[in-house]
């Protein structure tokens, strides 16, 4: 078979799909990176200083230990494979006077830093209870469907919901998460269809968080009296109303506040915004 595979292909070629074969097992660990950089609190600490910053700083700022320095370039380097950030070394253009490697935000990076920070969707997304669970695909596609239910579901015994209920840890990241994701959605979505929420007086916001879409709302339209439905695990005793934007703990399926329209955030990028009057719209 490899003598074959060799008549067939070119070295050239077969060196590229081997390279392209190893890129996808080991793409994980840019992911892995990309979370330890969050963690460290790595992309705040260029943002701070304008945007670009020495190793040397960034280790200090990071409180990296003086002899895992070396390491963390390495981890620079590797993200700047990714897009997030570029490295430059003492001998490139970029290098500081003193001819230190300096480190830069891309624009890719630029959503972990500032108003539109998208980083707590990082720790998320790179969690065990969100990775582990991939593990059991194979097993999950050889179920019968009545049996399986999801892919988490089989993995965990209980949907996400279900286990943010029971794990403070995993409810305080996948919440965070959706606020800064909602937010900055939300934020476009008003830039390019804001035109639908006109006329509206009232909007409940289905599975609305901690309501972070609806105050983007609520800003952008303040006579609009705004009201987020959501669990009670999820809204919590420290969620309180601001303004024109009221939390109730509840289960949309048992009973949704009245309004003139309802916001529902999909899992696909998608709002969907159902008004009696003028059915539903999608965003």
């Amino acid at each position: 078979m490899a003598l074959r595979l060799l008549a067939e292909v070119s070295p050239q070629d077969l060196l590229v799909a081997l390279a392209e074969l190893h890129s996808h097992v080991l793409r994980y660990v840019k992911s892995m990176a990309l979370k330890c950089a969050v963690d460290l609190g790595i992309p705040d600490a260029m943002h701070r200083r304008g945007g670009a910053a020495t190793l040397t700083d960034i280790a200090t700022d990071a409180a990296v230990h003086p002899a895992k320095v070396a390491d963390l370039r390495r981890l620079m380097e590797l993200l700047s494979t990714t897009g997030m950030f570029t490295v430059t070394n003492g001998e490139g253009t970029g290098a500081d006077d003193s001819g230190a490697v300096v480190c830069k935000l891309t624009t890719a990076c630029r959503f972990l830093v500032g108003s539109l920070n998208l980083s707590p969707m990082v720790p998320f997304l790179v969690s065990p209870p969100v990775v582990s669970f991939f593990f059991s695909m194979c097993d999950w596609l050889r179920s019968e469907p009545a049996v399986a239910g999801s892919l988490f579901e089989q993995a965990r015994g209980c949907s996400q919901w279900e286990m943010a209920s029971s794990d403070a840890t995993l409810n305080r990241i996948l919440n965070d998460s959706m606020v800064a994701d909602s937010k900055l959605f939300l934020e476009v979505i008003i830039l390019d269809k804001g035109r639908v929420f006109r006329g509206l007086s009232s909007l409940v916001d289905v599975g609305g968080g901690h309501g972070a879409a609806t105050q983007v709302i609520a800003t952008a339209f303040p006579r609009i009296k705004c009201t987020v439905l959501d669990l009670p695990h999820v809204i919590g005793q420290d969620v309180t109303g601001d303004g024109n934007v009221n939390f109730v703990a509840g289960n949309m399926f048992e009973s949704i506040p009245p309004a003139n329209a309802v916001l529902l955030k999909l899992a696909a990028k998608e709002i969907i915004l159902a008004s009696n009057k003028h059915g539903f719209n999608y965003l």
